[in-house]
């Protein structure tokens, strides 16, 4: 897992990207994709939701133990990465830091996929969040409604399982907790 920094002058376009649309740098090439649509935000947050609580202080009630972030800057070995949702596990990331760029990989990720990302998302993306040590990864088709729950094995993703409409489901890492699909179809 590298920390090395992009590109000046390609982190230099990225920052000046206009806010209508998301900038990634996958091995030095910039990757531009329009903002998300509503379905698509609306998955992410309704999902985000739902795993809210994981992120709760040690001593309240739930499951606790998570630091979850929306949209996150991830700095991951020279790349520039934003997925829709991250989560470190809060032992990992003791202290949130005051960054744009976060450096420490996430535990956890989902990218909620649409039409211009999908492609990116299920290849560049995928493989670099293995090799730099996400263990756990889903992807959200709001489009057709599907979730798929990914597992790290060594550099490569595992599929654990792959649910559709509003199937209720106990998916790795958070399985403490029921998650009903159907919620996060709801217009």
């Amino acid at each position: 897992m590298g920390n090395k920094s992009p590109p000046e002058r390609v982190y230099e376009a990225l920052e000046r990207l206009p806010p209508n649309v998301v900038g990634e740098i996958i091995e030095g090439e910039l990757h531009v994709s329009p903002r998300p649509r509503t379905m698509h935000g609306r998955a992410a947050f309704r999902l985000g939701k739902k795993l809210g609580p994981f992120d709760q202080e040690p001593d309240t009630e739930g499951p606790g133990g998570w630091v979850f972030l929306p949209e996150p800057e991830l700095h991951l070995g020279g790349n520039v990465l934003v997925p829709d949702l991250a989560g470190w596990r809060r032992e990992r990331m003791p202290e949130l830091p005051d960054v744009t760029g976060v450096e420490l990989a996430p535990d956890w990720l989902c990218d909620v996929l649409s039409l211009s990302t999908e492609a990116l998302d299920r290849s560049r993306k995928m493989t670099l969040y293995a090799r730099e040590g996400v263990n756990h990864l889903w992807l959200v088709d709001p489009r057709i409604q599907l979730l798929e729950i990914y597992r790290r094995e060594g550099e490569r993703w595992q599929r654990l399982g792959a649910y559709t409409g509003d199937a209720t489901v106990h998916a790795e890492p958070f399985e403490a907790q029921k998650l009903n699909l159907g919620s996060l179809w709801q217009r």
